[in-house]
């Protein structure tokens, strides 16, 4: 499937049910950019191209536009990845999900924070690096870490990158795989 538009985008994703962004040796999954059939940057052209402006565009905006049909998150090696829904609440969700406690004291500390209001990524980790005195790259490391055991994901409809727990946003999925709520 060649995808030209955001609505082919989408019936991508749906087929395939998970896809990372950008492709790499590391993973399993096809990627959105590889399907992609748009101008690449040309010689000379100024900005990113139309394919990269396109896959950029449409990772933020697929699910926003289809926030009950397409998930946007992190899997496993940090990977960014949109998948439908369904194989997100019936397959990944239960194989991926770790309890916060399990995760380092850092990553437990930013959970707090975003458990408590959303955060921008700015904000969050300027507060925490201060509070804390963790480096950038650690911070980064702990949110990615946040990302991939299914305890916090972006807003799909804010503007910048701003964190919520996963069980604010998908009560659903979350109470259908989480004992009591833990």
């Amino acid at each position: 499937m060649k995808v030209k538009t955001i609505e082919d985008a989408r019936e991508f994703v749906k087929e395939v049910k998970i896809c990372t962004i950008f492709p790499s040796g590391k993973v399993e999954h096809t990627s959105l950019w590889e399907q992609v059939d748009l101008p690449d940057k040309q010689p000379g052209e100024s900005g990113w191209g139309v394919k990269m402006g396109a896959v950029w565009t449409w990772k933020n905006q697929l699910p926003a536009d289809y926030p009950n049909e397409i998930y946007y998150g992190k899997i496993k090696g940090g990977f960014a990845v949109l998948m439908e829904m369904d194989h997100l609440s019936g397959t990944h969700f239960p194989a991926a999900y770790q309890p916060v406690e399990s995760l380092n004291p850092l990553a437990q500390r930013i959970f707090e924070y975003i458990r408590n209001e959303p955060w921008t990524t700015t904000e969050l980790r300027n507060e925490v690096v201060s509070a804390c005195g963790c480096s950038k790259s650690q911070f980064d490391t702990a949110l990615k870490n946040l990302q991939i055991s299914m305890n916090v994901v972006r807003d799909c409809e804010a503007e910048q990158d701003t964190w919520l727990t996963f069980q604010e946003v998908y009560a659903d999925i979350w109470n259908q795989h989480v004992p009591d709520g833990v």
